[in-house]
């Protein structure tokens, strides 16, 4: 893989920027797109933008308004709570989310010459979202491979960690300071260690002093 190209879908988060430099790690040339729905927390597309940047590496924002006119839920509306009701989706949730932006990114990786794809998706911490499973993304590259007749891979470096462990790899690839100071999760749009009150700041929190503590250890 040293010799190719990859597109990093990237939303500026702690999760794809991680990705991000797994990518610049393993491979020759890499490119990020993240899709502008409308989002709640819209301050991701520039945080994306200054990171790329920062990190040397195309971007691309694909405009995916529909998306946000076709699935209302928490991220897209501003008047629907965050919240996780037993038995049911986080309204989080939006549909179709990740399918559009796997089968958008395949279209501009082959358009760039770029045969891998690199997301951030977690079926370790996927907080019930079908679309971040491991069956879901393997079946979608079969698809996009049948759709377009090339040969696309789907990478999913973090499909079986969990958030410290996140932070564990993001450390080896020497970005840990970069991902926790430079890097928005936070449903509130704040860039960091965020509101500490959302789901997302929660999770990320919990990874963050759970693998503090384990290097902590691993040091004494």
């Amino acid at each position: 893989m040293k010799n190719e190209k990859a597109v990093v879908v990237f939303s500026g988060g702690q999760d794809s920027t991680t990705c991000l430099f797994w990518a610049l790690d393993h491979f020759a040339e890499v490119e990020t797109v993240t899709f502008n729905y409308n989002q709640r927390h819209s301050l991701e597309i520039d945080c994306a933008a200054s990171i790329a940047e920062e990190l040397g590496v195309k971007h691309t924002v694909l405009d995916m308004s529909l998306l946000n006119q076709l699935a209302p839920n928490a991220l897209t509306r501003g008047d629907i709570e965050i919240e996780h009701k037993e038995g049911e989706l986080p309204s989080t949730f939006v549909d179709g989310r990740n399918l559009l932006f796997l089968s958008f990114a395949a279209v501009l990786a082959k358009q760039v010459g770029a045969r891998h794809i690199v997301t951030g998706v977690c079926e370790t911490d996927f907080s019930g979202y079908p679309d971040c499973r491991d069956v879901f993304v393997k079946s979608l590259n079969v698809t996009l491979n049948l759709a377009m007749d090339y040969q696309f891979v789907i990478h999913t470096p973090l499909m079986w960690i969990n958030k410290a462990e996140t932070w564990k790899l993001a450390d080896e690839l020497g970005a840990f300071n970069f991902v926790r100071e430079k890097t928005l999760t936070c449903y509130n749009g704040i860039i960091g260690d965020g509101c500490g009150e959302c789901p997302a700041c929660k999770l990320r929190a919990a990874g963050l002093a759970e693998y503090v503590a384990e290097r902590k250890g691993a040091g004494a």
